[in-house]
């Protein structure tokens, strides 16, 4: 059965805002429980959790924000955009929300890498986290195939790219990472590109790129704490995803111990919207299997 969404509009009016380091941030938060955190993916906005959210916020307290450089989020032009500081941010959110509790994580794609770096955080004991669930994203630099788009934003002539990228251009981007039954709606591309365009934000894509050559940067401090195991860890993930399908699940069964992953048959780059009923009903399992874990029977 189809999953109610929250239209774009109805969503924005829904938002918070407050300041951090100087700028406006966006951020939304319902029902009450154990804080979830969700940690949306470039180059989209926290909307892309809105099939999920009325159904998580039933059992807990989710929160989300507009990173620094997406959606309807501050887009400053002169600021080198950060995953470190991105982590920050969410860490400056939590604060103003007066949460201090640990805290699970669901994340997607970049925002995968900011869930990476609060993990690490976490066994440095700068961040408290209870648990993290990774959708598709580059949690290891050696399987993250970039698609075209990302690659040119990466070159010298990205900035150039940035300006001239459109609604056509995410069209054909997203019509490459998207399953081949799951492809969003035309009305759905309409408000992706909404959250895309906001506050000239095309403008700064060739700087938020930059998340890319980060990760190569960060990478083995991130696996090793992924590899520390304190922490449960879950990864669902869309199977026909060119950019970190099944692939990056078969890097991450040979360097995670005790790995616990589910691919999604037939499913792209964004499980959340694609496959939402799929990836509620694995990520409720999840949490349930840290509620009630299996009883162990004693043996004489």
């Amino acid at each position: 059965m189809p999953m109610a969404e929250i239209p774009l509009c109805v969503w924005r009016k829904r938002g918070h805002s407050f300041v951090f380091r100087g700028h406006a941030i966006r951020y939304w938060t319902a029902g009450q429980g154990e804080p979830l955190l969700l940690i949306h993916g470039f180059p989209t906005a926290a909307w892309d959790w809105h099939y999920l959210w009325q159904p998580l916020a039933q059992r807990y307290r989710v929160i989300a924000c507009d990173m620094l450089g997406f959606g309807d989020s501050a887009k400053p032009r002169d600021h080198e955009y950060s995953l470190l500081e991105q982590a920050d941010l969410q860490q400056a959110l939590l604060k103003h929300l007066g949460v201090d509790t640990p805290v699970h994580l669901l994340a997607h794609d970049y925002g995968d890498s900011v869930a990476q770096e609060m993990l690490a955080r976490h066994y440095e004991d700068r961040c408290n986290l209870a648990s993290c669930v990774f959708l598709n994203g580059g949690l290891f630099p050696e399987t993250h195939r970039p698609v075209l788009t990302q690659k040119l934003l990466l070159s010298p002539l990205g900035w150039m790219l940035g300006r001239a990228f459109s609604r056509e251009g995410l069209a054909r981007s997203f019509s490459q990472i998207f399953g081949p039954q799951t492809r969003p709606s035309e009305s759905a591309l309409d408000d992706f590109w909404s959250l895309v365009e906001a506050n000239n934000g095309p403008r700064i894509l060739h700087k938020l790129i930059g998340y890319i050559p980060e990760r190569r940067v960060q990478r083995d401090r991130w696996v090793s704490a992924m590899q520390r195991g304190d922490v449960p860890l879950r990864v669902i993930d869309g199977a026909v995803d060119p950019i970190s399908g099944a692939h990056m699940v078969e890097r991450y069964c040979e360097l995670i111990p005790s790995p616990d992953t589910v691919l999604l048959a037939g499913i792209g780059h964004y499980p959340q919207t694609e496959a939402p009923v799929q990836v509620l009903k694995h990520y409720l399992a999840f949490r349930d299997s840290l509620e009630f874990p299996p009883r162990k029977l004693a043996c004489s």
